[in-house]
């Protein structure tokens, strides 16, 4: 009699761990899963609070392991798709020229990209066939200027190489600037990684332990 009692007591107990067993593996994933999904969206709306805009935003990704099952073992990873702009925002930085003097920052009447890349003095040259005039001002911003240029009109607006009529007459044309010309560019530190890692790894015991009641509570 007394070992059939104990029997039946261990096949219990067995179930119970089981269980337990379950409800743990689940509870973790979960909490992980959201603390892990928090800081992403934390990150990504530091980001987009910062006006450097969703694209680069949308950059921090995040991946549980192992994919795809419950573990007690659990582990998330956040991770941007762009580490080397995020980490000049995130640090702070002083960018500098590593081809020249001078770094080329577009105005909007050069556009922002060219044949698929950011728009650079050599590819606007390239695309608009013209060769643009370097202006040396002391003590000011040196500039990049498109001359025999025409106004467009219309809700396209920008500006277009003149035509062969406009450069006979002379009529419209104007000396636009197409870049501006600096030695560096200071960039302050914008947003604090850190202290979002900090905040949701404190959160994950928290969040464990939540799913772990709500769980054993089904």
């Amino acid at each position: 009699m007394s070992l059939r009692l104990a029997a039946a007591l261990q096949g219990s107990l067995t179930k119970i761990m089981a269980q337990e067993t379950k409800a743990a593996e689940q509870a973790v994933t979960l909490g992980v899963r959201q603390a892990t999904d928090g800081l992403k969206l934390e990150l990504r709306g530091q980001i987009t609070n910062a006006g450097l805009g969703q694209r680069l935003a949308n950059t921090w990704r995040a991946e549980m392991f192992p994919k795809g099952q419950a573990s007690i073992n659990a582990a998330g990873f956040v991770f941007s798709k762009a580490p080397n702009i995020v980490g000049v925002y995130a640090r702070g930085a002083v960018l500098r020229s590593t081809k020249g003097l001078f770094l080329a920052i577009p105005t909007p009447a050069a556009g922002k990209y060219a044949m698929g890349k950011k728009i650079t003095p050599g590819a606007w040259e390239q695309v608009h066939g013209q060769r643009l005039r370097f202006i040396y001002r002391r003590g000011a911003v040196s500039l990049l200027v498109a001359d025999n240029m025409r106004a467009r009109t219309g809700k396209r607006g920008g500006f277009t190489k003149a035509s062969a009529t406009a450069m006979r007459t002379g009529r419209g044309l104007t000396t636009t600037i197409m870049f501006l010309l600096v030695p560096q560019v200071s960039i302050k530190k914008r947003f604090d990684i850190e202290s979002a890692e900090r905040k949701w790894n404190d959160a994950l015991p928290r969040l464990v332990v939540q799913n772990w009641r709500e769980t054993s509570e089904k």
